[in-house]
């Protein structure tokens, strides 16, 4: 039998491939074992009589559905693990995700005026110091403390209004007072003035 270790290796060059994908036809060996140049070569490939074979599928079939099967928790027990509940997924990156969220839903907040600087320097440092546990956490404090914050201002605008008009009261009793004993003093002051008429 010819050996076709030169035409293999040229054929590999020219098609761009290994020699393990470079196909000759059998029924044509004596022929190919003839051809000893790359323009040899590429003659016989344009006639089909060498090809280049097509890559091997590596199918990512039953990998893909072990993933959606892992999804759903499955193939993930005691004996699928290898580390620590740490070392799968650390504490840490679950906290700066979680410390993420909160500081977020803060600018949010800040910046369409849901809340007030101060409200925000407050949230943000009990956000630090690991006060609430969730999003809807921060949202639920939030709206409680803008409540109880409307209650106060609410009762502080009443008080305001009470002590105004007690005042109010005030300042019209005293000018009341003031009229009175002017009256009074103008009235003695003319019984005064009467009595040393009549004396006369």
């Amino acid at each position: 039998m010819v050996s076709l270790a030169l035409q293999k290796r040229l054929a590999a060059a020219v098609l761009g491939c290994g020699q393990r994908r470079v196909w000759m036809d059998p029924t044509e060996i004596a022929e190919i074992g003839t051809v000893n140049s790359r323009s040899g070569v590429r003659k016989l490939i344009k006639s089909n009589l060498i090809i280049r074979r097509p890559v091997e599928m590596h199918s990512r079939a039953r990998t893909r559905l072990r993933l959606l099967a892992k999804q759903k928790g499955r193939h993930t027990g005691a004996g699928k693990r290898h580390g620590t509940a740490n070392a799968r997924m650390p504490e840490k990156v679950l906290w700066m995700r979680r410390l993420r969220v909160l500081r977020r839903l803060l600018k949010k907040y800040r910046a369409s005026g849901k809340i007030d600087k101060h409200m925000y320097h407050d949230l943000y440092m009990k956000s630090k110091g690991n006060v609430f546990k969730n999003k809807r956490n921060l949202m639920e404090h939030i709206f409680k403390e803008k409540a109880e914050n409307a209650k106060v201002r609410q009762l502080q605008e009443e008080a305001d209004a009470i002590q105004a008009k007690k005042l109010q009261e005030r300042s019209k009793r005293t000018a009341r007072n003031e009229r009175r004993a002017k009256k009074q003093s103008d009235d003695l002051a003319k019984a005064v003035d009467a009595a040393k008429q009549s004396k006369k």
